[in-house]
């Protein structure tokens, strides 16, 4: 009960954090989203709640293939100008390249 309620708070604490400071210091914030923090934070609890090396391994080795795949969302940022493209198309898009990420993440974990 607490380990869950302690998790939620860290969670909630972290994400209100860098969402405030995407207001006052973008490049601060866009470098602090881009830390492995919730990996840092979602490791350490799911072995803490689990207590399994291996699966805890082999979490951390999904989360590296997926870094990569995941990525695949802010392609439609990028061209965002080019294509006037606005943030909600983009945003919606890189959901859907999210989508597509998962399939490609799923055959590739079953290499690594």
């Amino acid at each position: 009960m607490w380990l869950g309620l302690a998790k939620v708070v860290v969670a909630a604490l972290l994400i209100s954090f860098v969402s405030w400071l995407s207001g006052k210091k973008t490049g601060l914030a866009g470098f602090l989203t881009a830390l492995p923090l919730t990996t840092l934070l979602a490791l350490a609890f799911s072995h803490a709640e689990w207590g399994d090396g291996k699966q805890s391994v082999a979490y951390a080795k999904s989360v590296f293939v997926a870094i990569p795949v995941s990525l695949l969302f802010f392609i439609p940022f990028f061209f965002a100008e080019k294509l006037s493209l606005g943030f909600w198309t983009c945003y919606f898009s890189g959901i859907a390249l999210l989508g597509a990420g998962y399939f490609v993440h799923n055959f590739l974990t079953k290499f690594v």
